[in-house]
């Protein structure tokens, strides 16, 4: 399913109850990669009521089964309410969106930078005891491990523009170019990062014998992360 096909059938599903469709994340930002990344989807609705998703989940299905996650839905209040529970999301979907359908749902949605951090904290705590989970069952199976990794990126890639943000900057150019902001706040290792990056895309394999090696450092720049979050201090105010 495109994403032209995707909005004729939410369009068909939801009739005037849709507002907007908005494609938001790496493939908004030109980062997407074919059969690894895939398409992030936020659906806003006037209301909705009985039975509304129910009429629609074909629609979802068909676009889970093409390797997507169903389309984020919401109701247009809830949107303009939420940016202080999901401060990372909004100020990734504010900075890299593309509208599908309807208007642009921008206007007076503003992100705390104390919502961020908070957020941000909490998610990479989250991915860290996940990866040492994977890390316990994938054991020195070098395949398991560079799955692991790679399965991981994409969200320690949102992890890293959220740091860049709280850090008052913005998040320029490509994977590559947020490494290295990224690194330059925390003190982390881009090298590394950049290693998995590369990986992550299929430009440059990582064997699997070399895998344990990276798994202990990715292990540790995500330690480490946490550790520079846990000691940051933010002002008040909006990013």
């Amino acid at each position: 399913m495109t994403l032209d096909e995707l909005v004729t059938q939410l369009r068909a599903a939801y009739g005037r109850q849709l507002s907007s469709v908005v494609l938001y994340g790496s493939a908004a930002g030109g980062e997407h990669v074919p059969r690894k990344s895939d398409f992030n989807v936020l659906v806003l609705l006037e209301v909705i009521e009985h039975g509304t998703l129910a009429a629609a989940s074909a629609v979802a299905n068909a676009w889970r089964d093409a390797g997507n996650p169903p389309p984020m839905t919401m109701t247009a209040v809830e949107w303009r309410r939420s940016a202080d529970v999901f401060p990372m999301e909004y100020a990734d979907i504010l900075a890299r969106h593309r509208i599908l359908h309807g208007t642009a749902p921008f206007e007076g949605i503003v992100v705390s930078r104390e919502h961020l951090r908070l957020q941000l904290e909490q998610q990479v705590m989250g991915k860290l005891l996940q990866l040492r989970q994977g890390a316990l069952l994938a054991g020195t199976d070098g395949k398991r491990q560079l799955e692991l990794m790679s399965a991981s990126f994409s969200t320690i890639m949102v992890l890293f523009r959220a740091l860049v943000r709280l850090a008052g900057q913005q998040p320029v150019g490509d994977n590559a170019s947020v490494i290295q902001q990224a690194a330059t706040v925390a003190g982390l290792d881009a090298a590394l990062f950049s290693r998995i990056a590369l990986h992550h895309r299929g430009h440059s394999p990582i064997r699997p014998d070399e895998a344990g090696t990276l798994l202990s450092r990715y292990l540790a720049g995500v330690e480490q992360l946490d550790a520079y979050l846990d000691t940051f201090t933010t002002q008040e105010g909006p990013l």
